[in-house]
């Protein structure tokens, strides 16, 4: 190449400063990809050290837990003040936001069955009949009420029969993308948005007061625990006989050291037909509670809920989800 003639010195020139913009693209690229590395190890290590400061909380709460249960033996009285309230726990780079709630308190959708000695899981009425006085205490139509509550019950339940408003594998397959029924107990509350009848905004109105318990029993309810604005639980138990008002005024009212028994809390509540509430449903003692937190490690954040057994010693955790609210 003669670089003498003008020409050829302007290709070269064009060549190298050509070599020299690829070269500039490629350490651009190679630069922006090193930094997404940084940041996807930095945020890979925040969310591991945001998981490790929740299993330190929970053992925390544990330890709370089993100190406020271990104060009496006969009932459990939130004398502290431990539930209900949220907790700043400031960590290194983050902190830890913690509440701890009585999980008995809510309707366990798992009680709208009761398993028979083989193992069945069938309709159990009284569970129906209290989901469907708690809808109407919300305000949910009761034409939706018994599509839902009666869908839910087929959802969990051994048979492929519907009840009269629910839904089996056949309303279920025949949808767009198909799917079949559980026909085991409902492990989390989320699994109610996929049956028949359930809306997000039903969904949304009901989830509060909804609970998943490991077991088809009718929910726990402690009156030692159950703050006033949780009344319609109480007056769910027994559905037209306790009012809510005078459920709520006697909550407001309860004892310093909690009532003694479920007896003593009805006596108490008053209201014609009190008696009906199911035997052993009150109760003056809690087993389940509920742990709630979101923990902030520099910018990542995990949240996470987990179900406390104090029935087991030490206590433990049944049940454990991740996710914001509105994944759960």
């Amino acid at each position: 190449m003669n670089l003498q003639d003008p020409r050829e010195r302007g290709a070269a020139l064009l060549s190298v400063l050509l070599l020299v913009a690829v070269m500039a693209v490629i350490a651009a690229v190679m630069l922006d990809r090193l930094n997404l590395a940084v940041r996807l190890a930095g945020n890979g290590q925040a969310m591991t050290q945001a998981r490790l400061y929740a299993t330190s909380a929970e053992t925390l709460a544990m330890a709370r837990i089993k100190a406020l249960v271990d104060t009496s033996q006969e009932r459990t009285v939130d004398r502290t003040g431990l539930l209900g309230q949220d907790f700043p726990l400031p960590m290194p780079r983050g902190q830890i936001i913690a509440r701890v709630d009585d999980a008995g308190n809510c309707f366990n959708v798992n009680a709208l069955v009761e398993m028979d000695a083989q193992g069945t899981l069938r309709l159990r009425v009284v569970g129906l009949n209290q989901m469907r006085a708690l809808m109407r205490g919300l305000a949910i139509p009761d034409a939706e009420a018994a599509v839902i509550s009666d869908s839910i019950a087929d959802w969990i339940d051994s048979d492929n029969a519907p009840a009269p408003n629910g839904a089996e594998d056949d309303t279920y397959q025949g949808r767009p993308v198909p799917y079949r029924t559980a026909g085991r107990l409902i492990g989390d509350v989320s699994e109610i948005r996929a049956v028949r009848g359930m809306t997000p905004q039903f969904y949304e109105r009901l989830r509060p007061w909804l609970c998943a318990l490991p077991g088809a029993e009718l929910s726990p309810i402690n009156v030692n625990t159950l703050r006033p604005d949780q009344a319609l639980l109480l007056t769910m138990t027994a559905p037209g006989a306790i009012p809510l008002e005078r459920a709520r005024g006697a909550l407001a009212a309860r004892p310093p050291l909690g009532w003694a028994s479920a007896d003593d809390a009805l006596r108490g509540i008053g209201g014609e037909g009190a008696g009906g509430v199911p035997l052993n449903q009150l109760q003056v003692r809690s087993r389940w509670f509920l742990l709630t937190q979101t923990v902030t490690v520099d910018s990542a954040s995990v949240e996470e809920q987990a179900l406390i057994d104090v029935g087991a010693n030490p206590p433990r955790v049944a049940f454990r989800t991740w996710g914001d609210k509105f994944s759960r």
